[in-house]
């Protein structure tokens, strides 16, 4: 039941992700004639010079590029594909019908920022999610498998080239700020990805490690871990306390670990995820 449920919570945010993909472009990247890369990007580019519908164009392409990543990387990514193959060309084709959303903002600079955000955030979710956009990501893919060329390599290669094709139609304005929307967007991907419940973590070195290791499990209900060590002008064997919290708790955890040992040596650094027991496992439940 829990697999089925996490199928369902995780298709549900690939649709949602779709959607934002999809109104980010209807509504600020085309109606302002930004560039960008991507599958989208070229199908902007054969709307221009074919007259071919976007939506259209989009399905089309990302049907063949979905079948050529099937045949060359297998059905498992096939299956992590399907959903944005056929939901972002729809959702594109659904917002695109309604004129009003095309004339959100005259402001091309709002455009821009707004919709790198948003397809920022659709990106990052659908890669978060384990699945893929589909898309121009298949092509670098299938050369990495085939050739070895670095994914990173082919794709820049891929999506200049793409971008490149709509700077004939384009006024220099609208490249600009293509190349801020490319920034900005990479930026928020990235951003998401790393994304989670933010944690602090604390490395504590003391003579006091004990009492401060009792503190913070039984006073303030943490999970803490040991680690043998040695300091290394004296190479004397020592004891250091791991903390994991949340950033609210972190002064709490500060203020009492001075109070028991005011020379104690502390590190506290910024993290993006944990997972295990006591955050994404129960505590009580795990052997």
């Amino acid at each position: 039941m829990k697999k089925y449920q996490q199928l369902i919570s995780t298709s549900l945010i690939i649709v949602g992700a779709n959607l934002i993909l999809a109104f980010s472009v209807a509504c600020f990247i085309r109606p302002h004639g930004i560039i960008m890369g991507g599958a989208t990007g070229l199908s902007l580019t054969l709307e221009h010079y074919l007259g071919l519908n976007l939506s259209v164009a989009l399905t089309c392409l990302n049907i063949a590029l979905f079948f050529l990543g099937f045949f060359f990387l297998g059905k498992k990514f096939a299956l992590t594909t399907i959903l944005s193959t056929f939901l972002y060309p729809l959702f594109i084709s659904i917002f695109l019908s309604f004129k009003a959303l095309s004339a959100l903002t005259d402001d091309i600079l709002l455009s821009t920022i707004l919709g790198g955000i948003l397809l920022g955030v659709g990106m990052g979710l659908i890669l978060r999610m384990g699945a893929s956009t589909g898309g121009m990501d298949i092509p670098p893919l299938i050369l990495n498998k085939k050739f070895h060329i670095p994914v990173a390599l082919s794709l820049y290669t891929f999506d200049t080239c793409i971008l490149l094709t709509q700077t004939g139609f384009s006024s220099t304005e609208q490249i600009l700020y293509g190349i801020l929307f490319t920034i900005l967007t990479s930026f928020i991907v990235n951003k998401v990805i790393l994304s989670g419940t933010q944690r602090s973590q604390l490395f504590i070195i003391s003579k006091e490690y004990s009492k401060i290791r009792d503190t913070l499990l039984y006073d303030l209900n943490l999970g803490v871990s040991l680690i043998s060590m040695e300091t290394a002008m004296t190479q004397t064997p020592q004891m250091a306390v791991l903390c994991v919290t949340t950033s609210r708790k972190v002064y709490s955890v500060n203020a009492i670990v001075q109070k028991i040992d005011p020379y104690a040596f502390i590190t506290i650094s910024s993290i993006n995820e944990v997972k295990g027991r006591g955050f994404s496992l129960d505590r009580e439940h795990v052997h």
